[in-house]
């Protein structure tokens, strides 16, 4: 992934969040750490599922510094109109970004530009506002959200403990791994 590393391209939109419309720019993924999660569209079948689910996450990971944001190439009316409409939606106090002139998500290299719309795309930004992980799944395949929780962990682990790694199924608290001449060939 070419995004790994890099910093997070400029863009301005118009977000929902808690009843209000705000704008939103690149600057506000950085001084903390950013979840921005993309989904096709609003009024469909798994995203929903996603969010709700994303939803049931927030609290640890705004206990975890992070702030979440959705994105899809609706507008913000169009979020609010979810929101208002849809008891799973209502639930969200996360921030719902739309991206109806596609930017973000090109940005992000995640538009399908057949469709106009916005792939399944999970990504955890530093708080330099550098892309430290992203998963991609196809449009039939829901995420969860534990796991993004599991992966901003070890992120801000590696980030606070420099010169270690974590390795595989790495949890909290957990043996980490110090890459060295000695470690190679040894596990």
């Amino acid at each position: 992934m070419a995004l790994i590393g890099s910093e997070v391209l400029p863009f301005a939109a118009k977000a929902y969040h808690n009843g209000d419309f705000i704008d939103v720019t690149e600057e506000n993924f950085k001084g903390k750490w950013s979840v921005v999660c993309f989904y096709p569209a609003d009024f469909t079948f798994v995203c929903p599922t996603e969010l709700e689910d994303l939803q049931n996450e927030y609290a640890t990971l705004k206990d975890m510094g992070a702030e979440v944001y959705s994105v899809s190439t609706d507008t913000h009316f169009t979020h609010k109109a979810w929101h208002d409409n849809s008891e799973t939606i209502n639930k969200i106090e996360y921030v719902m970004i739309g991206d109806p002139n596609q930017r973000i998500s090109r940005n992000f290299e995640v538009l399908n530009e057949e469709d106009g719309l916005a792939e399944r795309g999970t990504f955890i930004i530093d708080p330099d506002g550098i892309i430290q992980t992203v998963e991609i799944n196809a449009g039939g395949i829901g995420r969860d959200a534990s796991q993004v929780v599991s992966k901003l962990k070890a992120a801000q682990y590696v980030r606070n403990n420099p010169g270690e790694v974590c390795p595989a199924k790495w949890k909290e608290g957990s043996e980490t791994l110090k890459p060295s001449l000695d470690l190679v060939g040894k596990i």
